[in-house]
């Protein structure tokens, strides 16, 4: 997701991405993976402690010459480097101490923060003076994510990220940051606030936080993040399910439900990207159950089904959204290419059966040549005992007779 995006979503939110109080929400920083476009790593569940974060203006001892490079240092800095990760690739450094590590915030907290991004030769990508969104859910590159949580407010730091932290081998448009670029982060951790309950918030503000949630997670899916985009729908999913305490209209229901499938829906199309097939299929029945037209629910549930090798519910279900959609070429494309799928399977079952069987066509055929035969066989026996019969009558009448 590009920086722009978010400084656009804090705008229209009044510089406030609320987001929702975690009730057993599980976030990609929960998990205990580090989610990078292609390629994982096990990172601890909670980082680690900041390691001298101290606060002293640093001393001026140095008598020959170092008096400006002190002075070019903001006041409180440290020259310590953490690694935050271990892997020396995404570091953090203080130049001003804040407030103490009771004021660092939490996940799920709103926080607020002015941000300057600056490439590894020292080139201003971007500055955003209020930056707000919802620690750990996602909403910013992994480098904000991770360290932001270990920063106090009132705290200035600056922040080295490796590329797979940043924008990644894909890099950005919005803003200008070429692939695979080290970025130089300045970060001033400006304020940190819970969450609003949602069963308080407005029935506007909700729908309009669920619709947030879902465009962060289509901004992963369009960069290959997959597990971060499920992971967005999923939070968008418990916004809309939520209870409320607040008056909601009928047209309002209608829209938190179109949004849920929606969620729903993109949410199969990343679970099939990583191969999560049941999730996937899980997530295409959730849609159908309120939407049993919904074209989109019925064609993935169809592919599912097919990957799964159901490939006679699987034309089923494709041809129940081709009746709803029969000009749809996407549709056509996969119902042919399916029912082709399932002729070959078909016969290659039906060859190994004949050759399980050892041809039972030819020994049908001779069986019945058999039975054919045997039956002939039968008729002149019969005949013959019956002709044999009549003739020992006939005799045995004349010699009664001739006694007479």
């Amino acid at each position: 997701m590009t920086e722009k995006e978010e400084t656009m979503d804090a705008c229209d939110s009044h510089d406030s991405a609320p987001s929702v109080k975690k009730n057993e929400r599980t976030s990609l920083l929960d998990s205990g993976e580090d989610f990078v476009v292609l390629d994982e790593e096990d990172i601890d569940d909670d980082p680690p402690p900041l390691e001298d974060a101290g606060g002293g203006k640093k001393k001026n001892t140095d008598e020959s010459g170092k008096k400006a490079d002190t002075e070019s240092d903001p006041p409180g800095q440290v020259e310590e480097w953490l690694d935050v990760l271990g892997n020396n690739q995404l570091k953090k450094k203080v130049l001003e101490a804040g407030e103490g590590r009771n004021s660092r915030p939490q996940k799920g907290q709103n926080v607020k923060i002015h941000l300057k991004t600056y490439l590894k030769d020292g080139t201003l990508v971007e500055e955003q003076p209020y930056l707000s969104f919802t620690l750990g859910d996602g909403d910013v590159i992994q480098a904000l994510d991770l360290t932001v949580q270990l920063m106090e407010i009132g705290e200035k730091a600056l922040i080295q990220a490796d590329a797979k932290y940043a924008y990644g081998s894909r890099g950005s448009l919005e803003p200008e940051v070429p692939p695979n670029a080290e970025l130089s982060l300045e970060v001033e951790l400006l304020e940190a606030i819970d969450a609003p309950d949602l069963e308080l918030l407005p029935p506007a503000e909700r729908i309009a936080l669920a619709i947030h949630k879902r465009e962060r997670g289509n901004v992963h899916y369009q960069r290959a993040d997959y597990a971060f985009a499920v992971n967005s729908y999923s939070i968008a999913l418990q916004i809309t399910e939520s209870s409320s305490k607040v008056d909601i209209t009928p047209e309002e229901e209608n829209e938190l439900m179109d949004v849920r499938v929606k969620c729903l829906n993109n949410m199969a199309a990343s679970q099939l990207k990583l191969d999560h097939y049941n999730a996937a299929l899980k997530s295409c029945v959730s849609a159908l159950e309120h939407q049993p037209d919904n074209i989109k629910a019925l064609f993935r549930m169809g592919k599912v089904l097919a990957l799964q090798g159901e490939y006679t519910e699987a034309i089923q279900t494709l041809r129940k959204a081709l009746k709803l959609e029969p000009s749809n070429k996407t549709i056509h494309a996969e119902l042919s290419k399916l029912v082709k799928k399932n002729s070959e399977q078909r016969g290659a079952e039906q060859a190994m059966y004949k050759k399980m069987l050892g041809n039972p066509a030819s020994s049908g055929s001779s069986s019945h040549k058999h039975r054919a035969k045997s039956s002939w066989g039968l008729s002149w026996k019969w005949l013959f005992g019956a002709t044999a019969v009549a003739i020992g009558g006939v005799a045995l009448s004349v010699v009664i007779a001739a006694r007479n």
